[in-house]
C-alpha cells in the first residue's frame, strides 16, 4: 500500500485521460490510446518507477483520506457493480443473437419497413423508441440499437447515424426522467437534509442540453442536415449502400437468418426484457419490502438490478423459443457463445475506460476541479450556471463519466449556493452540472454511455465518436449561452424558448451554408 503521490490534486491528473482521449481521435485505435493513458497514469503516480508503475496499472491498493480505496485494472474488473454491468451486457448479447438466429429482428424489419417507409420516419422511429425506454442508459442504448438496425438498415440510415440517434437520445432522456436510474444517482449525491429527488425534479426545466438536444435531433432529421463527419457516412450510405464507411471489424456482415421468425418472435422477449428490468431495480431498491415504487427506484442499485432482470428475460426468451418450436435447444446453447463474442469489443472498452477513471481518481482529478469551482464562485455568481456547465463538460469529458462528475460538483455547488438560501439560482447551477455532465458524458471516447451506443448501433467506435462531437459541440455552444442568460433572468421558460429559437435558427443557418441536405429519401 503507498501513499498519495506529491502530483495529487494538479493538473498533472487530467493527463492520462487527455491523452488517451487525444490518441483515440488521431490514431482511431481506441485500445492502445486508452492503455497508453492507463500508462501514462501510472508512471505519474509513481513518480516515474517502472515497478510501482505496473503495480499501480494492475493491482495498487492506495490510501485516501485514511481508507483503503483499489485502484488498477483487476480490482476495477473484480468491482461488484462494474461486474454486474460486464454480464448485463453479454445477457442482452446473447438475447439479441437468439431474437437474430429465430429470425425475430428480419420478421420485426420486415413488419416495420411496410409502415416506416421513409428514412425520416426511421430515424424519428430510433428517438421515439429511445425516449420510451427512459429507465437506463446502458438498458436504452443496446435495446433501441437491437431493435432500430433492421430498420435503419432497410432505409440506408449509415450506423454512425444511428449510433449518434441512440446516443443523443439514451442520457438525455433519463437526466430529464424523475423515474430512471439517473434521478436516483443525482438524488444520492445531494447533502444530508436535501430532497434529492425534489431538487432532480426542479432542476429538468433548466437541463437546456439535454431538451436543446431533443430539439436538434428533430431538426437534423426533418431538415435533413447532415455536417461534419457525418455527412460523409450519410451520403456513402445512401449513394453506395455501406452502412460503415470505415472498416468495423465484427460488424460489417449483417446477422442473417434462414427461419421463418414472426414479430411475437422480437417483440415478446423485449416487453418481457423491460419489466423484468424494472421488477428487478424496484426489487433491489426494497419494493416488495414496504418501499413505495419512486423510493425504491431512487435507492436500487442499477447494476444488481439489470442483472437480475435480463436474467429472467433471458430465461423468458429461452423457454418462449423451445416450447414455440422456433429453436431446438442445441441452437439456444450455441447463441450463448456467439452473443458473448459479440460484447467483447464493447467489455474491452469499458474495462480499460473504468481502469483509466479509476487512475484520474487516484491523482486527485475530483479534486484539483472542486478547487477551481470553488475559487470562481464567488466573483462570478451570475455567470456560475456557464461556468459550471463549462467545468462539468471538461470534467466528463475527461474522466468519461457522468456520474462522477455529479458526485464531484452537485455538493460543491449546493455547498457554495445552499437551496434555502440562493433559491433559484442554485437549482440553475445544479442543472447547468447534469447538462454538462452529459455533454461531456457525449464526446468523450472513454464514456461508458458512448461505448455502449457503438455497441447498440453495432458501428466502429471512433467513427461513432468523430461524427457525434460536431453535433454535440452545437448543443453545448448553444446551451451555454443559454445558462449565460439563466444566470441573470433566473426564469426557466423563457430561457427555454431562447434556447429552442437559436437551435432552429443554428439548424437553418448550417443547411444553408453546408448544402447537405438530402433532397431525395432512398
Amino acid at each position: 500500500m503507498e501513499s498519495i503521490t506529491a502530483l495529487y490534486g494538479t493538473f498533472w491528473a487530467l493527463l492520462p485521460p487527455i491523452i488517451a482521449i487525444a490518441l483515440a481521435l488521431l490514431t482511431k485505435e481506441v485500445y492502445s490510446s486508452l492503455f497508453v493513458g492507463i500508462v501514462v497514469g501510472g508512471f505519474l503516480y509513481s513518480g516515474g518507477s517502472f515497478v510501482g508503475a505496473l503495480n499501480h496499472i494492475f493491482m495498487e491498493t492506495v490510501e485516501v483520506g485514511g481508507e483503503e480505496v483499489n485502484f488498477g485494472m483487476v480490482h476495477t474488473v473484480a468491482d461488484a457493480y462494474n461486474v454486474g454491468i460486464l454480464i448485463f451486457l453479454v445477457f442482452l448479447g446473447i438475447i439479441v443473437q437468439l431474437m437474430n438466429r429465430a429470425g425475430g429482428s428480419a420478421a420485426f424489419g420486415e413488419w416495420a419497413s411496410k409502415r416506416i417507409r421513409t428514412r425520416i420516419g426511421a430515424q424519428l422511429a430510433t428517438m421515439a423508441l429511445g425516449v420510451l425506454i427512459f429507465i437506463d442508459d446502458y438498458f436504452n442504448c443496446l435495446t433501441v440499437g437491437s431493435v432500430m438496425r433492421p430498420v435503419t438498415d432497410r432505409h440506408n440510415v449509415s450506423r454512425a447515424k444511428l449510433a449518434y440517434l441512440i446516443d443523443a437520445t439514451a442520457a438525455p432522456v433519463c437526466i430529464i426522467a424523475p423515474i430512471s436510474s439517473w434521478a436516483a444517482a443525482v438524488s444520492g449525491f445531494a447533502p444530508e437534509g436535501t430532497n434529492g429527488l425534489l431538487l432532480f425534479i426542479k432542476a429538468i426545466p433548466y437541463n437546456y442540453y439535454a431538451i436543446l438536444t431533443f430539439v436538434m435531433i428533430i431538426s437534423v432529421v426533418l431538415l435533413r442536415i447532415d455536417y461534419g463527419p457525418m455527412a460523409r457516412h450519410e451520403m456513402n450510405a445512401i449513394k453506395n449502400n455501406d452502412l460503415f464507411t470505415v472498416p468495423s471489424p465484427g460488424y460489417e456482415e449483417t446477422e442473417g437468418s434462414e427461419k421463418s421468425g414472426k414479430v411475437i418472435d422480437l417483440v415478446l422477449p423485449i416487453v418481457c426484457l423491460v419489466i423484468c428490468c424494472v421488477i428487478g431495480m424496484i426489487y433491489t431498491g426494497g419494493f416488495f419490502d414496504g418501499e413505495n415504487f419512486i423510493d425504491a427506484f431512487a435507492n436500487c442499485d442499477a447494476s444488481n438490478g439489470l442483472v437480475l432482470g435480463s436474467f429472467m428475460g433471458l430465461v423468458i426468451t429461452l423457454v418462449w423459443y423451445i416450447v414455440r418450436g422456433t429453436m431446438k435447444f442445441k441452437e439456444c446453447m450455441e447463441c450463448l457463445t456467439e452473443g458473448f463474442k459479440a460484447m467483447v469489443p464493447a467489455i474491452m472498452i469499458l474495462v480499460l475506460a473504468w481502469t483509466l477513471k479509476n487512475m484520474t481518481d487516484s491523482l486527485g482529478a475530483a479534486e484539483y476541479v472542486a478547487g477551481v469551482v470553488a475559487k470562481s464562485a464567488g466573483a462570478f455568481q451570475n455567470l456560475l450556471p456557464a461556468i459550471i456547465f463549462v467545468i462539468a463538460c471538461f470534467l466528463s469529458f475527461a474522466t468519461g463519466t457522468s456520474w462522477g462528475t455529479f458526485g464531484i460538483l452537485i455538493p460543491i455547488t449546493l455547498n457554495v449556493f445552499p437551496l434555502e438560501t440562493a433559491g433559484t439560482i442554485s437549482v440553475i447551477c445544479v442543472s447547468a452540472c447534469m447538462a454538462g455532465a452529459v455533454c461531456g458524458d457525449h464526446c468523450s471516447p472513454i464514456s461508458d454511455t458512448t461505448i455502449m451506443s457503438s455497441a447498440g448501433a453495432q458501428c466502429n467506435h471512433i467513427a461513432h465518436v468523430s461524427t457525434q462531437m460536431p453535433y454535440a459541440m452545437t448543443a453545448a455552444a448553444i446551451s451555454f449561452l443559454v445558462y449565460v442568460a439563466a444566470g441573470f433572468i433566473q426564469n426557466a421558460a423563457i430561457c427555454l424558448v431562447m434556447g429552442i429559437a437559436m437551435t432552429v435558427v443554428v439548424m437553418l443557418l448550417l443547411r444553408f451554408v453546408t448544402k447537405s441536405g438530402i433532397e431525395s429519401e432512398t
